[in-house]
């Protein structure tokens, strides 16, 4: 069961009966992911920053965060953290509030990371739709990769030490202590700690939703009226410099790999060599300006091309070894 159903209703409605958009032109696409993603978004950003602010006041995230930088974990920490992207159902751009709930937490930027790669690439849908779509051995193999990268992202992140380049007010947040000592260390009534996660909440969602709107803007744009005759009259080539195109015309897209994966069935039967089309694929669903957008908020550039370069780089070697091997 998909729990945002109500959104695509509610996106339906919107473009068809109270904008009377006709079905199935570029307009009409572009609107319903406009509004699906823009309220989807929020929901996910309201829910997910007040969780992380009553976590915050109750968990002992100093704790948490001391024994995941010492390192005791030899590289579990990254593990767990891409199995949890693979159970989160969100795109690049929808995997961007549990991010933030992570670094407002105080878990390591190489961990964050990792679930930031993860949860776009390897998802419920490549685990479900890829052994119809491809076959068990190639999504096994996918899946494997693809977590081994969103790993290796996160953990060459931490060892850059660019924790400077997150930008301070997503990370200040008062203790528990701190909230008590307001009231001279009597319990702090229940209303009062309500206020107090709800004003954390929200601070957190002002600062970025004005860009999520402006990236899903511009990804509701790219998604509605670039046509996929575009994509393979580039891509269909075999030559080896056609992986590198494969993820710059991806990256400036957005979509969710379940909307995504038939496109990419589409194009390998029309002769687009494997490796390149889930280059292509990666490349959309990990990467894109939207996400771009958004992350410019909570980080500075240099930490952003750091990320960004970083992935591509994955998901170029992930294009080449599936061409060798099929």
């Amino acid at each position: 069961m998909d729990i945002f159903q109500p959104v695509q209703a509610l996106a339906d409605i919107v473009t068809y009966n109270w904008l009377s958009i006709a079905r199935d032109t570029y307009l009409a696409r572009a609107v319903n992911f406009f509004v699906y993603d823009v309220v989807k978004i929020g929901i996910l950003l309201v829910v997910v920053n007040y969780i992380m602010a009553i976590t915050r006041y109750y968990f002992p995230m100093e704790k948490v965060r001391d024994i995941l930088t010492k390192r005791r974990w030899f590289g579990l920490d990254y593990l767990l953290a891409a199995l949890l992207g693979v159970i989160t159902p969100f795109c690049s751009c929808s995997s961007i509030p549990l991010f933030v709930g992570f670094l407002s937490a105080g878990i390591p930027l190489g961990v964050t990371f990792t679930f930031l790669i993860s949860s776009p690439l390897v998802n419920e849908a490549s685990l479900y739709l890829f052994p119809a779509v491809f076959g068990m051995r190639l999504t096994v193999l996918y899946n494997l990769i693809g977590i081994a990268v969103a790993i290796a992202g996160g953990f060459l992140i931490e060892k850059l030490k660019m924790e400077k380049y997150i930008q301070p007010e997503f990370l200040k947040f008062k203790s528990k202590k701190q909230v008590e000592a307001e009231y001279e260390n009597q319990k702090v009534p229940f209303k009062d700690l309500i206020n107090h996660w709800t004003s954390e909440a929200m601070d957190i969602t002002k600062k970025v939703y004005p860009y999520v709107i402006l990236g899903v803007a511009l990804g509701a744009m790219i998604h509605g009226f670039i046509p996929e005759e575009l994509v393979v009259t580039y891509l269909s080539n075999k030559s080896w410099y056609v992986v590198p195109i494969a993820v710059v015309m991806g990256v400036p897209l957005y979509a969710n790999s379940v909307s995504v994966i038939p496109v990419i069935e589409a194009l390998v039967g029309k002769g687009m060599p494997m490796g390149t089309a889930l280059a292509f694929m990666t490349a959309t669903v990990t990467l894109s300006l939207p996400e771009a957008l958004m992350l410019k908020k909570l980080m500075k550039w240099q930490l952003l091309a750091a990320f960004f370069g970083i992935t591509i780089v994955g998901i170029m070697i992930i294009g080449y070894l599936f061409n060798f091997l099929f």
